[in-house]
């Protein structure tokens, strides 16, 4: 008698269940949810929790610190219904792929979001896909000399470890989100479209909660900023080489170059993070409007007299080089590929108009250059003294090389107190009021700076940089005090080495950054022009600026890029005739 055994029916995988019961009944963890079941039902369920919670998180999160607000996460994101639709209709492998690739894309949007977060804390601005990957070796240094080497290393290593982990988490969330959803497919479809019903009810109403709308598209709308960033950037690049090459003094003739300042000692000296909260929040500006105030008298008694007004600023918070490059070159300089288009071009700056005319001698004290600086001949600078040319043997303070007392006393030292047989155009930028503003500098005799040895007790009685750092009132407290420090530096080389031949032009490069100065604060700074010889500020008497080294509220705002040419015309530039 024939036996016939009945075959279990072929299935497809694609189509076979997904339960977690179809794994093998073997193993130690099935053997472990057999005897555990109430604790392995609360496992799934709060792996399920945390995986809705992360997904939800990374649809809706803010791109600045101020916007965390459980608000913002109470709200229903298109993009997750969109998102379960999809993965509804999709068969096993397809929705598992799917689900991986959206992990992978949150993941990245995520991380996105948390440079934004920093872009916008320290530079008041988001994160360009394009131009600002080689700013993060920039705060790679700048932690190494807060911190340390060790701790740097250790927080670049935190950093990727972060961004490792949440790729991972992100992919795990979504492709258990997925399996619950072909589980509980029934559920999940109606689940679904009521969401999406109220999703569009809620949109087409503008129904709001807490002052946001319940409808959010919020991811979509960060893709289509960062799309957005990427397109204007390359579009940027070819409209700013045009625009960069047009220059109305850059063809005017050498002796018709500010003639007016002929035999006068021009110095344009920048000070770190000077900016308009230093001189008007009023947790900062009592220390800073004092020094200032008192710093106009005293050089007043000296024979200096100063106006002073506003500029606005084309970076904030950091990347120094746009603003002194915008002031120096008339054109606006808001990105680093803006910056190494003019840099690499031959555009006129201000300080390259006084080198042209042959009458100075020009030079760069830029004690926080610590590498090659090529942009020199770009400033027209005979003569560069960076980090290594300035005889500084003391100690750092943070980012800053050396307190900025020293450094204009090297610059006496090397070049202004020398005899000379044409008169002196120097740049000079100032780096005590660099974050984090901890340990700060104090004033010494003049006559005791030597080498700078004598700067070593005051570093290491100072405050602890990491603690600055963590502390937002903290912060605020000695940015003031150390904008008041380079004030009185720059306010008593003037009277101690100012002659009737020296003109000053002292500002701010940018704000400090927005921990510091505010969620959107303004990007102005303070400029001021100083002079012993009335004739020097009798040339801006139009230009409605304050007398004394505070500008009032209500002096007259410029963009940063104004100022050369309003400063060439003053002093009796005149652009070159049209050819032909």
């Amino acid at each position: 008698m024939a036996v016939f055994t009945r075959q279990p029916p072929t299935t497809n995988d694609d189509d076979a269940p997904d339960t977690e019961e179809a794994a093998p009944a073997g193993g130690r963890l099935a053997r472990w949810r057999a005897a555990h079941p109430s604790a392995a039902r609360g496992l799934r369920w709060t792996a399920t929790a945390l995986s809705v919670a992360l997904v939800v998180f990374a649809l809706l999160m803010p791109t600045r610190v101020g916007a965390f607000t459980w608000t913002k996460f109470a709200r229903i994101p298109v993009e997750a219904i969109i998102g379960a639709a999809v993965l509804l209709v999709l068969p096993r492998r397809p929705r598992l792929t799917v689900a991986v690739v959206v992990g992978v894309a949150l993941g990245a949007l995520t991380v996105l979001n948390l440079l934004d977060i920093g872009f916008n804390e320290y530079l008041g601005r988001g994160f360009n896909l394009v131009l600002d990957w080689g700013l993060l070796d920039d705060a790679q240094s700048y932690m190494e000399d807060t911190m340390g080497g060790a701790g740097a290393t250790g927080l670049a290593i935190a950093a990727i470890a972060l961004a490792v982990l949440l790729f991972t988490v992100m992919v795990l969330a979504t492709v258990r989100l997925s399996d619950l959803l072909a589980r509980h497919r029934t559920v999940a479809v109606r689940a679904t479209l009521a969401a999406a019903v109220v999703w569009t009810l809620t949109f087409a109403l503008g129904v709001q909660f807490a002052g946001l709308p319940i409808a959010a598209d919020h991811a979509a709308a960060l893709v289509e900023i960062q799309a957005r960033r990427v397109q204007t950037t390359l579009r940027d690049e070819a409209a700013f080489a045009e625009e960069a090459k047009v220059d109305v003094f850059g063809d005017t003739p050498a002796d018709r170059l500010v003639p007016d300042l002929r035999g006068k000692d021009v110095l344009f000296t920048f000070i770190e993070s000077y900016g308009r909260s230093a001189v008007e929040d009023p947790r900062i500006a009592p220390g800073v409007t004092r020094t200032l105030d008192s710093g106009t008298e005293a050089l007043a008694e000296a024979g200096f007299r100063a106006r002073s007004g506003w500029l606005t600023s084309a970076t904030y918070g950091g990347s120094s080089w746009l603003g002194h490059s915008t002031f120096l070159s008339g054109l606006w300089i808001s990105s680093q590929q803006r910056y190494r288009t003019v840099t690499s071009g031959d555009h006129l700056t201000l300080t390259k108009a006084f080198q042209k005319t042959g009458d100075w001698r020009t030079v760069g004290v830029v004690p926080g250059v610590q590498k090659a600086w090529p942009e020199a001949e770009f400033y027209g600078l005979d003569n560069v003294y960076d980090a290594f040319h300035l005889g500084y043997e003391g100690p750092k303070f943070s980012w800053s090389t050396m307190p900025d007392q020293y450094a204009l006393e090297a610059f006496q030292r090397l070049e202004h107190g020398k005899k000379r047989d044409r008169p002196l155009m120097a740049e000079i930028i100032l780096t005590s009021s660099h974050q984090p503003w901890s340990p700060i500098p104090k004033m010494v005799g003049w006559d005791e700076l030597g080498d700078g040895s004598v700067f070593e007790a005051v570093e290491k009685a100072g405050t602890d940089p990491s603690r600055v750092v963590a502390d937002s009132d903290l912060s605020k407290q000695e940015y003031g005090r150390s904008v008041q420090y380079s004030l009185t530096s720059v306010t008593e080389w003037l009277q101690r080495y100012g002659t009737d031949d020296t003109v000053m032009v002292l500002l701010g490069d940018h704000q400090p950054i927005a921990r510091v100065s505010g969620e959107r604060a303004s990007r102005d700074v303070p400029v001021t022009i100083l002079a012993k010889d009335p004739k020097v500020l009798d040339k801006i008497s139009d230009w409605g600026w304050t007398d004394g080294l505070r500008p009032a509220g209500d002096a007259p705002v410029w963009r940063m890029s104004a100022f050369r040419d309003r400063f060439l015309t003053a002093y009796g530039s005149t652009p070159a005739q049209p050819k032909g």
